[in-house]
């Protein structure tokens, strides 16, 4: 049973991440052609505005996270609601830590080129 549990909080996760990359590649392309039809990025979906949305939800789902299991220790809620907030607040924080280690490997790929 806690295998077949796994493997479904890992499918669950798994797309959960896929529906979220796909809005926010949704926004990137928007952005890029927004940015290339008028030659500027004016329209506010720049890198550093999407990546600070994204901090920003990410920052969200944890306090969201921290505010369930908090009501399930004072014995109300929802069982469900909370493993689902955490399992999210988690997946969020490993995507989050993977995106950062890999501008951190592209910054020092970078900075090792000659010029």
């Amino acid at each position: 049973m806690l295998t077949s549990l796994s493997h479904a909080h890992n499918a669950y996760a798994v797309q959960s991440l896929q529906s979220r990359l796909e809005g926010v590649t949704d926004d990137i392309a928007d952005g890029i052609q927004n940015s290339s039809a008028t030659g500027s990025s004016s329209s506010g979906t720049d890198f550093g505005s999407i990546l600070s949305q994204s901090v920003s939800s990410v920052i969200d789902s944890g306090h969201d996270a921290e505010a369930k299991a908090a009501q399930g220790l004072k014995g109300g809620g929802d069982m469900t609601q909370i493993v689902t907030a955490i399992s999210n607040a988690q997946l969020a924080l490993q995507t989050t830590t993977v995106i950062r280690d890999r501008m951190v490997q592209a910054y020092q790929d970078v900075m090792k080129m000659t010029i």
